[in-house]
C-alpha cells in the first residue's frame, strides 16, 4: 500500500512558533523575550483581566444550556462587537457578522468570502505585514501584490507611495489595511490617509478589508478606530476582521468576529447567508465561551468601565516602555536613530537590525526577536530595559 500521508511535503515551521521553542530551550536565566506577540505585565506575566474573571464567575452561575449557538454565533455578540468597532456610523441592518475562532479565523473567512465573490481578485498587502496574512493567501492560492507602506528611513508610513501603488488596483480587488497598531511596524495611518484610501476605493471599485487586532492598545478604544469608522461610512462595502485576544486577554479562548458592512439591507441578507455557509463548511458552530464573556463585559456598564480601566493601564504600560527603551538607547548611542520607538503605536516596532544582528542579539545576549527585528514592547519590564538596550546598542551601534 502506498503511504499517502507519509508522502506529504515537509512544511517550514512558523518562525514565531520556532522562536518560542528556542526561547523555552535557552537555559540562560537572563534571557529576554521580545518576540512573541502577547501582552505582559510589569512582572512579565500575561494576566487574566479582572473584568474577565468577574464575567466568567457570573457566566458559571447563570449559564444554563451548552447547546449550539447559531452558525454565525450569538447575535448579542455580533451587536456588542459592531458597536465597539463601528459605533453608530453604519445602520445595524447593513452589518453582517460571523463569530470565528480568533482574529486569524476572521481573516481567513474574510479571504474566503472575498474569493467566492470575485475569483479573479488580487489581494493587496502592506509592505511589511503580519506574516500569516501572506501565508494564508499563499495557502489559498490567492494572487497577491504588496503596496509600499513603511519607510524605514523615517520610521513612519509613506502615504504618497502607498496611494500610488493602490491606484493601480483593479475593480474587485481587496486591499488589506491594519486598523491600528500596525504589525510589525507600529506606524499607523493618520486620519487624512484613511480618507484618501476611502476615495481611492470608491474610485477604483476596490473592497477594503481591515484587520483589527489591537483596538485600545494605541490611543484609546474609540481613537484607534476613528479612521476605520470614517472608511466604513464612506464606502459601500467593508470587511473588518476583529480579534479579542489582546484587548480582552482572551488568547486561548479564540474570540474573533468578521464584520461585513453591506450596501443595503438586501445585500446584508445575502452576505449573512454566505457567512453561515462558510462556517458550516469549515468548523460549523463557532466557539462561544470567550464570545459570551466579551458580550457580558461590553453590555454591563460596571464590567465595561472596569475593562476600559484595565485596557487603559495596559496601553499606558506599553507607552511607558516605549519611552524608557528610547531614552536608554539614546543615552547609550548618543544618537536619535531609535526615536521612532517613542512615537510609534501599539505593541510592536521594527528595530531596523539586519538578520545577522538579530542572530547575534539572540546567540550572544539572549535577546529574542523576530527575524525582521520586530520587537514586542510589552515584553519589556523595568528590570530588562537596561540589559536589552545595552545589547541592542552593542550589536547595532550608533550609526
Amino acid at each position: 500500500m502506498t503511504a499517502l500521508l507519509g508522502g506529504l511535503p515537509a512544511q517550514e515551521p512558523d518562525k514565531i512558533i520556532r522562536l518560542m521553542s528556542m526561547f523555552a530551550a535557552d537555559k540562560r536565566p537572563d534571557k529576554i523575550d521580545l518576540g512573541v506577540g502577547v501582552y505582559r505585565t510589569a512582572r512579565g506575566t500575561t494576566p487574566v483581566l479582572a473584568a474577565v474573571k468577574a464575567a466568567e464567575r457570573a457566566l458559571l452561575e447563570e449559564q444554563q444550556p451548552k447547546g449550539y449557538v447559531a452558525l454565525s454565533g450569538d447575535p448579542a455578540f455580533h451587536a456588542a462587537m459592531a458597536e465597539l468597532v463601528l459605533g453608530n456610523v453604519v445602520p445595524p441592518d447593513q452589518i453582517a457578522a460571523l463569530a470565528t475562532p480568533g482574529g486569524t479565523g476572521a481573516v481567513r473567512q474574510g479571504f474566503e468570502m472575498a474569493a467566492h465573490a470575485n475569483p479573479d481578485l488580487t489581494l493587496w498587502l502592506s509592505a511589511p505585514t503580519w506574516p500569516n496574512h501572506l501565508a494564508m493567501a499563499q495557502a489559498m492560492s490567492l494572487p497577491m501584490r504588496t503596496y509600499r507602506y513603511y519607510d524605514p528611513s523615517t520610521g513612519d508610513i509613506d502615504p504618497t507611495a502607498m496611494l500610488a501603488d493602490l491606484n493601480t488596483a483593479k475593480a474587485g480587488d481587496v486591499v488589506l489595511l491594519h486598523g491600528c497598531c500596525h504589525n510589525p511596524t507600529g506606524a499607523d495611518m493618520p486620519i487624512e490617509v484613511w480618507d484618501h484610501v476611502a476615495e481611492l476605493c470608491n474610485l477604483r471599485g476596490v473592497l477594503p478589508m481591515v484587520d483589527l487586532a489591537y483596538q485600545g492598545f494605541g490611543l484609546g478604544v474609540d481613537a484607534d478606530v476613528a479612521g476605520l469608522r470614517r472608511l466604513a461610512g464612506a464606502v459601500p462595502e467593508t470587511m473588518v476582521a476583529v480579534s479579542g485576544s489582546k484587548n480582552f486577554g482572551l488568547y486561548r479562548d479564540r474570540v474573533g468576529i468578521l464584520l461585513a458592512v453591506c450596501a443595503d439591507a438586501a445585500a446584508q441578507t445575502k452576505v449573512a447567508g454566505t457567512m453561515d455557509w462558510l462556517n458550516r463548511l469549515n468548523y460549523a458552530f463557532p466557539p462561544d465561551h470567550g464570545a459570551r464573556v466579551v458580550t457580558m463585559i461590553l453590555t454591563d456598564p460596571d464590567l465595561r468601565r472596569l475593562w476600559e480601566t484595565e485596557l487603559s493601564d495596559m496601553r499606558g504600560r506599553i507607552a511607558e516602555m516605549r519611552v524608557a527603551i528610547a531614552d536608554e538607547l539614546a543615552r547609550l548611542t548618543d544618537a536619535d536613530r531609535f526615536e521612532r520607538l517613542r512615537h510609534q503605536s501599539g505593541m510592536f516596532s521594527l528595530l531596523g537590525a539586519t538578520p545577522d544582528q538579530v542572530d547575534r542579539l539572540r546567540s550572544d545576549h539572549g535577546v529574542y526577536m523576530v527575524g525582521d527585528s520586530r520587537i514586542n514592547l510589552a515584553g519589556l519590564t523595568e528590570a530588562v530595559i537596561a540589559p536589552a538596550a545595552q545589547a541592542i546598542a552593542r550589536v547595532m551601534g550608533p550609526r
